[in-house]
């Protein structure tokens, strides 16, 4: 437990040191937003202990690469992971298996098993939650400080776009998330 608490520490550390200013969205905050929800997923779908421990792990990574790239930052991420991770106790086995969480965050997502699923919708769960336009103003502010000419307008189509094709997998959010993103996305196109 101490070994996991030192490799949490030096994760948000490193993504308070090494992260971009302008990453209003991806940030150390939302990667522990993301540790939590992962966690609270995982024990609806009742994974084991192990289960929840691997997904604490990848969920904890899942944005590390952030420090270094923005476009690719998963693969980064995992290449990060593989680094650090046997530092603290993990297997090759582990460590693929976490590799291959980080992934099935990247968009679009294609998660190809269960943990992969879990943390897929943890990453995403905010879009069904009362806070989504909140978080996505967040996202908007970063996207725009890379992308200047990206405008409120364009980026409300880019949304709608995306809620329309994005889907959870869990039973959990599409019990629970699920009602609420069709909310916002139906809030956003009435903007339009």
């Amino acid at each position: 437990m101490q070994s996991n608490l030192s490799m949490k520490e030096f994760v948000i550390n490193l993504l308070k040191r090494e992260l971009p200013l302008f990453y209003y969205f991806h940030d150390y905050e939302h990667t522990l937003y993301v540790v939590d929800k992962t966690i609270e997923i995982a024990k609806q779908e009742n994974c084991t202990e192990k289960e929840i421990a691997l997904l604490s792990t990848a969920a904890l990574w899942h944005d590390i690469g952030y420090i270094n790239i923005y476009e690719g930052h998963e693969e980064q991420g995992c290449t990060l992971a593989r680094k650090y991770l046997p530092g603290y106790g993990y297997s090759d086995d582990e460590i693929n298996s976490i590799c291959g969480m980080i992934m099935a965050t990247r968009i679009p997502q294609s998660p190809q098993n269960k943990l992969e699923q879990i943390i897929a919708d943890a990453d995403l769960e905010y879009l069904g939650t009362e806070n989504a336009g909140i978080m996505a103003e967040s996202l908007f502010r970063e996207l725009q400080t890379l992308n200047p000419e990206l405008t409120k307008e364009q980026w409300n189509q880019q949304q709608i776009s995306f809620l329309k094709g994005h889907r959870y997998f869990t039973r959990f959010c599409k019990e629970k998330r699920q009602p609420v993103k069709q909310a916002y996305l139906k809030s956003l196109q009435d903007k339009i």
